[in-house]
């Protein structure tokens, strides 16, 4: 445990976190950190960036179609991807392949 630091908030309500205590938390310049209150206490942890994807109708009916695995699964994903306001023949993707006749 490192002791205690007081520190000043200024008027823009920034407050500077000594250096031997950044050093030794690992904080960096630019970091991110998550501020809390709790019980009437400040809290400051390292925050998480996690990038994520919106995917477009489109996308999510080309994966839908793309997924069929048999005729049947087929016809239920362009009934699924129709529901959705969308044209099945007007989005690119690969349809099942028929069985072979020689696998039992």
């Amino acid at each position: 445990m490192v002791a205690p630091a007081t520190v000043n908030v200024d008027a823009r309500g920034s407050v500077v976190i000594p250096a031997r205590i950044r050093k030794l938390l690992g904080i960096e310049d630019g970091a991110l950190l998550l501020l809390e209150t709790r019980n009437g206490e400040i809290i400051l942890r390292p925050a998480m960036v996690v990038a994520t994807s919106k995917y477009s109708a489109e996308r999510r009916a080309e994966f839908i179609l793309n997924n069929a695995v048999d005729e049947d699964d087929y016809r239920n994903a362009r009934s699924k991807v129709t529901q959705m306001g969308l044209d099945p023949d007007a989005i690119p993707h690969d349809r099942p392949a028929a069985p072979d006749p020689r696998v039992p």
